[in-house]
């Protein structure tokens, strides 16, 4: 903020605040990422249109924390296994991609005659694809277990680990003094890493089982502790010579490996999210429309390689590999706009002074095009694949063998209950039904009764009730039954409402201690309401009747 700004820093966010909320609810309604709808709103609050607000030491501080808090996210999230499930098909499409993206854009850029790193950096933002509103999107259409959906998220791992790795190449390279050895850097480099992976293994094998089996017990500290965790793994990294983003990543791959994970990453989430909006937002006040004007031919022509040309090249390595057009096609999709990551890369490279304004400039705009494109590629993509499926056959095998490979190895074994809250109650509940025959995952909120309970080889997870996001971690659309043994009407209420929001079609069983409360529960959604007092009690009178009876004969 300059000294001739007539508005307040807290006026400027308020006005940022609002503004975002009303272009926010527009881009809802036109089914668009918010990612466009915060962009938008730099550029129409920034220099180049209102001149509301401009660039700031805080609003940088805010947009540093939510860019550690989702390279943090993203570490949480890391499952290797789901690659290890999918075959050689994640690692192939994956890398492919990115290989054959980048070779193209690449020659494409030096075509048009762009300087080499420019070039280099702009290759390499074509190349990413955004996990964030791929997942989003594939959960609202509820084919994040599609057999496309499941090699979807399994290559935007791959390339969640690319953006890691070109995050430390950007930040070697620029750190690297004009004195100094190309080999010395690279030494200097690979102790930085190693020291950075030494401290995460101390953390994950000393420090963090101990001290979260005593935070977990309050979800306050819980997230409090976690962002903790990934702002001082940032600093840590920033301060030996490496990026923030390459230590928050490795914060959060500490924390994956806890119990954890799932409930620190629903809670997060939102917190994450709120501090993205003033990144896109100060990029978007950054930018010059002046030189974006200038830019538009060549911005529409990466665009038009990223929606066409990335979802052909996984549609070709899948078609190559033995899966059919219909698959290819559908996973295609997924990298047919370029991620946030793209952008964090771009700011990168002008931190460091690579790139310049009208490099960003250009990347952004593309990132404009594709993701608001491609997001009504994915929403309408069945009835696209109809139109286009006579034309896809070049793309197929006559036996597709790995998919039906794939196909027969799925493991369809799920949960047929889940349970939450083991107290006595539900502990009993939750072993009786698993004693009967039913497949029960248990929820609870406290980790020494996770411990216990998976002590006693029931299958328990560590979880809030009223979290919804902590929901859609979980397979509810599943499961025949969720039974809440949480005798607390909000907690079911807000249960209820939550799994009702999601669609939720089995059969829902909520506890209370109190007879007036049964009908109140079922308006909220509940099939059948549990009374522990007096269905013991009722028991307990059948038990003394029949007791009586037998002593009488």
């Amino acid at each position: 903020m300059t000294e001739h700004s007539y508005l307040g820093l807290f006026d400027e966010f308020a006005i940022m605040l609002a503004v975002a909320v009303s272009i926010g609810f527009l881009a809802v309604r036109l089914r668009q990422p918010l990612i466009v709808a915060f962009i938008a709103v730099g550029i129409v609050l920034g220099p180049a249109a209102l001149g509301l607000i401009e660039h700031s030491h805080a609003m940088e501080l805010l947009a540093e924390f939510g860019i550690a808090l989702l390279l943090f996210v993203v570490g949480l999230r890391l499952d290797l296994n789901l690659i290890r499930t999918m075959g050689p098909v994640s690692l192939a499409t994956g890398l492919g991609q990115i290989t054959f993206t980048s070779l193209f854009v690449f020659l494409i850029c030096k075509g048009l005659g762009l300087q080499t790193v420019h070039a280099l950096y702009i290759a390499a933002a074509m190349s990413f694809s955004s996990t964030i509103i791929i997942v989003k999107l594939l959960s609202d259409k509820r084919e994040i277990d599609a057999l496309h959906g499941r090699i979807a998220i399994g290559f935007l791992i791959v390339q969640d680990i690319m953006v890691v790795v070109a995050m430390i190449v950007i930040t070697a390279f620029g750190t690297t003094g004009q004195d100094a050895s190309l080999t010395g850097e690279i030494g200097a480099v690979f102790v930085k890493g190693l020291l950075l992976v030494i401290l995460t293994g101390l953390m994950i094998r000393f420090v963090l089982p101990r001290l979260l089996i005593h935070v977990a017990g309050s979800s306050e500290l819980l997230v409090l502790f976690a962002i903790a965790v990934a702002i001082g793994f940032a600093a840590f990294s920033d301060w030996i010579g490496f990026s923030k983003e390459v230590g928050a990543f490795l914060g959060g791959i500490a924390l994956a490996t806890t119990a954890y994970r799932e409930a620190i990453g629903a809670r997060l989430t939102s917190v994450r999210d709120f501090l993205l909006l003033f990144f896109f937002i100060s990029l978007g006040a950054q930018l010059n429309l002046d030189t974006i004007g200038a830019q538009v031919p060549m911005a529409i022509l990466l665009s038009a390689f990223v929606l066409i040309g990335n979802p052909l090249i996984v549609l070709t390595i899948m078609g190559i590999m033995g899966f059919r057009k219909r698959t290819g096609f559908l996973a295609g999709l997924a990298v047919a706009q370029i991620s946030e990551f793209s952008l964090i890369l771009a700011a990168l490279g002008l931190a460091v002074g690579h790139i310049s304004e009208e490099t960003v400039g250009l990347i952004t705009l593309v990132a404009l095009i594709t993701i608001a494109t491609s997001t009504y590629l994915i929403l309408y993509s069945h009835p696209l694949f109809e139109r286009l499926a006579p034309l896809l056959r070049f793309f197929e095998r006559k036996h597709p063998f790995q998919e039906e490979r794939l196909e027969s190895n799925v493991v369809t074994a799920s949960p047929d209950v889940i349970v939450f809250g083991l107290g006595r109650f539900g502990h009993r509940l939750a072993a009786g039904l698993q004693a009967s025959g039913l497949n029960v995952l248990a929820v609870d909120f406290d980790p020494l009764i996770i411990k216990n309970g998976n002590m006693l080889d029931l299958d328990a997870v560590y979880g809030d009730a009223e979290d919804p996001e902590f929901l859609l971690s979980l397979p509810i659309h599943k499961v025949q039954w969720v039974v809440s043994s949480i005798p607390e009407e909000r907690i079911n209420k807000t249960l209820a409402a939550s799994l009702l929001s999601e669609s939720y079609k089995g059969q829902l069983v909520a506890t209370t201690h109190h007879q007036s409360r049964v009908e109140e529960l079922k308006k909220a959604g509940f099939h059948l309401v549990l009374l522990p007092y007096l269905d013991a009690a009722d028991q307990a009178v059948d038990r003394i009747c029949h007791w009586s009876d037998s002593q009488e004969a």
